[in-house]
């Protein structure tokens, strides 16, 4: 798969994924009423993360917002306050996305800016929806437990008689929709991620070769010295380089133990 088809992807299914969680964090129906062995049909109840509602046979539905925070159970807290940072870091993530996309060139940006754009992306999906995932996961086990409990509560008494007669809800149709939301959101900053290899130029390597460059008759040596591959008659004509402390003439008229080779 190429780098720019897994790029459009991932932000497809991404932008697919947000949508599902804003739509399952409105929904009403992430607890619905338990209707097995409940001799009263007339009245169905719902619940969301902001309102309850009852709906009766006749069609007509009444929904009552919940008008107060700190009399909410603190499960249901966090389950908003995971969704709201799903939501608000998936609409980050969707923007720096949009700039991100290969096919999309806006002024002079280089592709190293693209790539980790791609990558901030992708980074910021991935944690999005594993915030809607989590949240719908805490809200589920809590009516896990609310319904067993529930269930308990009810057989009680001589002979396992049923005494009293208690709401039970179950899994609503807005927890599925926020599963299937959180992994598409997570399957697309997965793909960005990839996508950010392609993006990212290439290093190239060079290693560095130092050159020097030798004369015909002369050698150098730090410090100062003579050397010569000359033999011969020729040996008078060959000079001395102490790094300018001493002329040519200085060095012919004291000549060195070096010379007489």
């Amino acid at each position: 798969m190429s780098t720019t088809t897994c790029q459009v992807v991932g932000f497809l299914l991404s932008l697919l994924g947000l949508a599902g969680c804003i739509a399952a964090t409105g929904m009403d129906m992430w607890s619905t009423q338990d209707l097995y062995d409940n001799p009263v049909t007339s009245v169905f109840q719902y619940e969301g993360l902001w309102r309850s509602c009852v709906r009766q046979s006749s069609g007509f539905t009444e929904c009552r917002p919940y008008f107060t925070i700190l009399g909410l159970p603190a499960m249901l807290q966090a389950v908003r306050a995971l969704m709201i940072v799903g939501i608000v870091l998936g609409a980050i993530s969707l923007l720096v996305s949009i700039f991100a996309l290969k096919c999309i060139r806006i002024g002079s940006m280089e592709d190293s800016a693209k790539a980790n754009m791609t990558l901030t992306s992708g980074i910021m999906f991935i944690i999005s929806g594993l915030c809607a995932i989590v949240g719908v996961s805490v809200f589920a086990n809590m009516l896990v437990t609310n319904f067993w409990m529930s269930t308990a509560n009810m057989y009680t008494g001589m002979g396992g008689m049923v005494q009293t007669v208690q709401t039970r809800y179950t899994f609503g149709s807005a927890l599925f929709v926020g599963w299937v939301a959180g992994g598409l959101t997570l399957i697309g900053g997965v793909m960005m991620c990839i996508a950010c290899r392609g993006l990212a130029p290439e290093e190239t390597n060079y290693k560095a070769v130092s050159y020097h460059a030798s004369g015909h008759n002369v050698a150098y040596k730090p410090g100062g010295f003579k050397a010569s591959t000359a033999f011969g008659p020729n040996s008078k004509n060959k000079k001395i380089y102490d790094g300018g402390a001493r002329t040519e003439d200085e060095v012919q008229s004291h000549p060195s133990k070096y010379d007489y080779v």
